[in-house]
């Protein structure tokens, strides 16, 4: 592993713990001589990490469409800021760039870029962890929604399994250096469970 995506907001959140979090896992990629991607911006969760890793003295990749730059949210001291036409070659170039994700409290766009990669990871299309940091509870019912999915036949125990669930990000990485992808199926068959 030499880089882990994060996909985290750009708000910093009602509770000061999310961007305390962001800050360390940041700090904590850069000590372990790991590259940080993510979405290139200066602001919220994503401003934090970014800030924590290169004050570590870490490699720092943002990827950050047009608009979102043009808006000025872009991170002007990164290693490197690739700025992309769209939302989803922000996405194919983050993923290109990775050898794991992470996700840390956001809202949609965060959600929707970890289920992406964990879908990703179900078909076999990666064989890159996929986790969260769960701060302060935040991903709890999100955890519990996937149990739910399970007990309800449309998430097998296995592809349930590809989430890895930290809430201290000295553990996530350590997660992370020790991870081995399960095997899956190349041909999903939708009729078993």
């Amino acid at each position: 592993m030499k880089r882990v995506c994060v996909y985290c907001g750009s708000s910093p959140g009602s509770d000061p713990a999310f961007l305390r979090a962001a800050t360390a896992l940041g700090e904590g990629i850069a000590r372990r001589g790991l590259g940080l991607v993510y979405g290139g911006a200066s602001v919220g969760t994503m401003g934090a990490i970014a800030d924590g890793a290169l004050r570590g003295g870490g490699e720092v990749i943002g990827v950050i469409p047009d608009f979102l730059e043009k808006l000025e949210l872009a991170h002007r001291g990164l290693t490197t800021l690739h700025v992309v036409s769209s939302m989803h070659e922000r996405k194919a170039k983050m993923a290109e760039l990775s050898d794991a994700f992470v996700a840390l409290p956001g809202g949609y766009g965060t959600l929707e870029e970890l289920t992406e990669a964990l879908t990703w990871s179900q078909l076999g299309l990666h064989q890159k962890a996929c986790a969260v940091l769960d701060v302060a509870g935040f991903y709890g019912h999100f955890v519990a929604f996937l149990d739910h999915a399970v007990q309800a036949g449309m998430l097998r125990p296995g592809f349930r399994a590809m989430l890895l669930v930290e809430r201290e990000p000295e553990a996530l990485l350590d997660r992370l250096a020790a991870y081995t992808p399960p095997r899956v199926p190349r041909i999903l068959d939708a009729t078993k469970v």
